[in-house]
């Protein structure tokens, strides 16, 4: 890469930080509800001033939101989990790309985070009964540190019963 392609890359870098910057600094507070999906007890707390968009049904029951902008989304459902699979075998059974950065599996969860092109997306499934418990979110990945915390708050709080 000859130098000016990396003083432009440089310079965008910047201006993208900064308006992250400026956005997250100016922002209201942030407001955060619960969503429940009543049939399955599944439960979750999310930014709703920040997912403030319907974004469809995912399958199974629950539902999609996302930011005003478009730029990161937020997954909410329960699917029944027909096998009765461990964590580690449902996991699988999704054939999640080879290079995943980050991953948790338990008895009981599993949490799995990577890259997939300029976006991070963070899928974390509780396993309860005859029931899989899941939030997925994509946002993206040079505001990564920015979701840190919200993504954290959101996957602590996932409950089903």
């Amino acid at each position: 890469m000859i130098r000016s392609e990396k003083v432009v890359k440089s310079a965008k870098a910047v201006s993208l930080a900064l308006m992250v910057w400026s956005s997250v600094a100016s922002a209201q507070p942030v407001r955060w509800t619960t969503y429940t999906i009543p049939s399955t007890g599944t439960s979750v707390d999310f930014p709703a001033s920040i997912f403030t968009e319907d974004a469809g049904r995912p399958d199974g029951q629950g539902q999609r939101f996302r930011t005003a902008d478009g730029r990161a989304d937020l997954t909410i459902q329960a699917a029944p989990n027909v096998s009765n699979d461990t964590p580690a075998v449902f996991l699988a059974r999704k054939n999640p790309p080879s290079r995943i950065q980050y991953k948790r599996v338990t008895s009981r969860f599993f949490a799995v985070s990577s890259y997939k092109g300029d976006k991070v997306f963070y899928d974390r499934c509780n396993f309860s009964g005859r029931l899989v418990h899941c939030v997925l979110i994509n946002y993206p990945a040079s505001e990564e540190r920015d979701w840190d915390g919200i993504v954290t708050r959101i996957s602590l709080s996932l409950r089903g019963s």
